[in-house]
């Protein structure tokens, strides 16, 4: 099968000239989803408010291709300041089903947002 790329308008709309959602032989590669709201644009105040719509982002972004969170392999999670750590953490290892999976977080410079996550997930090859 060949690299196909996923767009929705349930989704917020890409910063720049790239794919929301792409796959390949099984593998689905999001980008990397803030906290945005797909509709309004508005981003909630706080680390635990911006990690579930991260995350709500990030399940919309699988269920265009039928899956989720459930599915994810990895995630690589940026935060704007490592001292929001436990309070994102909490969030995630709620939302997020075990066993959960491999993850990388790095304190990053980002614009306005406090958190960013992008995901590998992985079609069930059985299914």
């Amino acid at each position: 099968m060949p690299k196909q790329a996923h767009v929705s308008d349930r989704l917020p709309a890409p910063a720049g000239p790239y794919s929301q959602v792409v796959e390949l032989n099984g593998l689905v590669f999001t980008a990397g989803f803030g906290p945005q709201d797909p509709q309004t644009g508005e981003v909630p105040e706080g680390v635990a408010a911006q990690t579930e719509a991260v995350l709500r982002n990030l399940s919309l972004a699988l269920d265009v291709v039928g899956l989720t969170l459930a599915d994810v392999m990895k995630t690589t999670v940026h935060l704007s300041d490592l001292s929001l750590f436990a309070e994102f953490n909490e969030v995630y290892a709620r939302v997020v089903p075990a066993p959960y999976p491999v993850r990388t977080t790095v304190g990053s410079q980002l614009a306005g947002i406090l958190v960013e996550i992008d995901a590998v997930a992985m079609r069930d090859p059985g299914a």
